[in-house]
């Protein structure tokens, strides 16, 4: 097979959530699988976003989903089946931010958050690969350099946010991307004989869709090899070869799209 042909996704079927904000890395997920021929389904809680931004790409498919309601969760997957016939391509992106204020939280707070974004995300994982069971398919988690690092002071100074704030910063974010990027291992290893690869992909803080950096974006960037935060394109290519023929022998892996922000 022609190599270009290898990362065509023309006939798969795909659902992306968390995707309906145009400045959020879903958005990237999206469209990219969509401009390389995907079927692309997205899902999040506002389905007024959701509608905004499929308008821009015909064809482009919404459904409502809270990762905080289970009956959601077990319905997204019927309907797109019922609609399209198959499911290809699963990317766990959306997350809730819950328990991010500080460390002293009440537990229930914490059990939300874990709730929403570790729970949910097996429960739609499953039922995903239920469907691939019988042709394959793959499945893109999306995590952060969070989940592999702890926090670097220098990021934050003069921010008031996290390590530079008051109140000790929250553990949940990294706790929960620390934990995909094992679950995606854990997943691989029980799904790879129905050949269902379950990748991961860990990112730095985005650069601003428009306008000034911020503090926190100017000291980010500063800590990449190649100065500077993550684009909005710069993910598009990972995806697009986590989803394809292009990487059919990758599972298992956590895909580093840093800028080098990890490798010193």
């Amino acid at each position: 097979m022609n190599v270009m042909e290898m990362f065509s996704l023309k006939g798969k079927t795909a659902l992306v959530t968390g995707a309906g904000n145009r400045i959020g890395y879903g958005a990237q997920c999206a469209e990219a699988l969509y401009e390389a021929g995907a079927e692309v389904y997205i899902a999040s809680r506002n389905l007024e976003k959701l509608n905004n931004f499929a308008a821009d790409y015909p064809g482009m498919k919404v459904i409502q989903l809270d990762l905080e309601n289970e009956e959601q969760i077990m319905k997204i997957i019927p309907e797109i089946i019922e609609k399209s016939g198959k499911l290809d391509i699963l990317v766990n992106n959306a997350v809730a931010r819950t328990a991010l204020a500080k460390w002293d939280l009440p537990m229930a707070d914490f059990d939300r958050s874990f709730h929403a974004n570790a729970s949910a995300l097996f429960l739609l994982t499953r039922l995903a690969a239920e469907e691939m069971k019988a042709n394959g398919g793959s499945i893109i988690n999306i995590a952060s350099y969070m989940g592999m690092l702890g926090l670097d002071h220098a990021n934050y100074a003069g921010t008031q946010m996290q390590t530079d704030g008051i109140e000790w910063p929250s553990p949940a974010y990294h706790y929960e991307k620390g934990g995909m990027i094992n679950f995606t291992r854990w997943a691989a290893s029980v799904l790879g004989k129905y050949n269902i690869r379950v990748n991961c992909v860990s990112l730095i803080g985005l650069e601003p869709l428009e306008g000034e950096r911020s503090l926190f974006q100017k000291q980010h960037a500063a800590r990449t090899l190649l100065n500077r935060c993550c684009s909005h394109e710069d993910l598009k290519g990972g995806i697009v070869y986590l989803a394809s023929k292009a990487s059919n022998f990758v599972t298992g892996t956590n895909l580093i799209i840093d800028g080098g922000y990890s490798a010193v």
